[in-house]
């Protein structure tokens, strides 16, 4: 009797592990964390982090360019799904304006690499494309 109950409380508690890990999950998802907020899209921190390891971004140029990657995730928020393919590239061009205006050349030209390589669907980091193809 003791063991019956015993296993009913364990499977019990086992249940509601698994119930609210479920919910957790679905919730960041529907909050954008994890991988990214959509299909291959990165969260403002994902590429602030990528940004400053790639470029290696100075502690004045990180809030400036976290500045500009948020307008640039709100405003591409603000543009209903449907029309972001033709809207896209005016707002991805004012971005890179303002990047241009915080970046060094060196820096905007290693930008410019990192964002053809994400057109082509290259999207990591030279070490991440290395370990890809081995």
């Amino acid at each position: 009797m003791k063991l019956t109950k015993i296993s009913l409380i364990a499977a019990m508690v086992i249940g509601g592990l698994v119930a609210g890990s479920t919910i957790a999950s679905a919730q960041d998802a529907k909050e954008g964390k994890g991988k990214g907020k959509g299909k291959g899209r990165m969260t403002v921190e994902q590429r602030m982090e990528r940004l400053t390891t790639e470029l290696k971004l100075t502690d004045e140029q990180k809030p400036k360019v976290q500045a500009v990657l948020e307008e640039t995730d709100k405003k591409m928020q603000e543009v209903p799904r449907e029309e972001r393919r033709d809207k896209m590239p005016a707002i991805m061009e004012d971005q890179n304006k303002k990047l241009k205006e915080i970046l060094t050349p060196e820096q905007m030209e290693k930008y410019k690499k990192m964002q053809e390589e994400r057109k082509k669907g290259g999207g990591g980091t030279d070490g991440e494309k290395k370990k890809k193809t081995e």
